[in-house]
Formats: structure tokens, C-alpha cells, sequence
């Protein structure tokens, strides 16, 4: 997949080849060099724009996420969260917990990540997180998932271009206990703007 500013594109490979992915083993260096790959990529289109949502819409969002130890370790590390719950498992115990606690804030960018492929990925103004809440502790092993409910849609008054979408984004571990919930908000691009206003 390709990205070149807004667009993405799918360059479509012939399956008449003879390799054993569909195309001779030396195509994929002749495609990379040949100056004219980009002429014969597909546009395709992601992400949802602001026509496609509806109030009370649900998302269940893609896989799921497993936190690891190096997560935990690495996130912590590289935001200066030295709280020794995050990378110290003897002490974890003395606190009462059975393993090391998952950053709050790991577990809140894996769960709002989760999210942006079904709500922002077609772009728009990020217009912010409000109502945060962590609901319960999540461990290093514990999997996220995420799901997202349409709570309000507007036409923007300033934004001839865009509506704004806000959105309850919920995180769930593996037992199917929330252990989180936020509201986001963003721009979100129309359509066909001269049909919307």
C-alpha cells in the first residue's frame, strides 16, 4: 500500500503470473523500479466519512491487543512514568497486585488507537478526548478490545468542508470487563459537502 499525502492506493498485482504469490519472483524489483508504478495504483478509500455515521451507531473495532511486558516497559520508559507499578513486578505484589499494572495511559493510546481505522482515519481535526475514566486495572497479558457508540453529529459552523462527530470509546480485557471509557471528538469530512449543508 501506498501513501502519498491524502490518497492511499493499492497497487494491483496480475494474477496470471506464475510465482508462488501469484507473480514472477523478479516482478516485485522490476515494479519498484519502474517510474510508472504510481500510474497503475487503485485509489482506495478509507475510513468513514461524516454521511456514514449515525447517532446510536455501533463500531466494534478490529482484533484486539495484547499489552506485553515490552509495551509496558518501552511506553513507561519513553514518557518518563517511572511508577515502579509499571516495571517492577516484586513490588506490584507488595501493592496487591498478581502482576504489573499496564500504564493507565498504554492501556487509553492502545484503546483510542483501536478506534481510528472505523471513526477519524479519513482525516479531520482531532477536537479532543473529554470524560476519561479508568475504570479497573489492566495487567501486562491482559487484551484490549474497543468499541465505539455514535453519541452526537453536527454540522460544523466553521468548517464548510466537515460535520463533528463525538463518540463513546470503550476498552474491554479479555473477560469482557470494561476497563475503560472516553468521548472523542472530531472533524469528519463530507462526502459531498454541497449535498450536506
Amino acid at each position: 500500500m501506498l501513501t502519498r499525502g491524502r490518497a492511499k492506493c493499492i497497487l494491483v498485482v496480475s494474477r496470471e503470473k506464475s510465482g508462488p504469490c501469484g507473480y514472477d519472483q523478479e516482478e516485485p524489483l522490476k515494479l519498484m523500479e519502474e517510474q510508472d508504478f504510481r500510474q497503475r495504483a487503485v485509489p482506495a478509500r478509507k475510513g468513514h466519512q461524516f454521511e456514514d455515521f449515525a447517532e446510536g451507531q455501533v463500531f466494534h473495532h478490529h482484533w484486539g491487543r495484547t499489552l506485553t511486558d515490552g509495551d509496558n516497559a518501552m511506553f513507561s520508559t519513553q514518557t518518563l512514568a517511572f511508577n515502579p507499578l509499571y516495571f517492577n513486578e516484586p513490588y506490584a505484589r507488595t501493592q496487591g497486585h498478581e502482576k504489573m499494572l499496564a500504564n493507565p495511559m498504554l492501556v487509553f493510546n492502545t484503546t483510542f488507537g483501536m478506534s481510528v481505522e472505523d471513526l477519524s482515519e479519513s482525516g479531520g481535526l482531532f477536537l479532543g478526548v473529554d470524560e476519561c475514566e479508568f475504570i479497573r486495572d489492566v495487567h501486562v497479558g491482559d487484551t484490549i478490545t474497543a468499541s465505539s457508540e455514535v453519541i452526537a453529529k453536527r454540522i460544523s459552523k466553521s468548517n464548510k468542508d466537515a460535520g463533528i462527530v463525538t463518540w463513546l470509546t470503550s476498552g474491554f480485557n479479555q473477560l469482557g470487563e470494561k476497563v475503560i471509557e472516553f468521548k472523542r471528538t472530531n472533524f469528519v469530512r463530507f462526502r459531498n459537502p454541497e449535498t450536506v449543508r
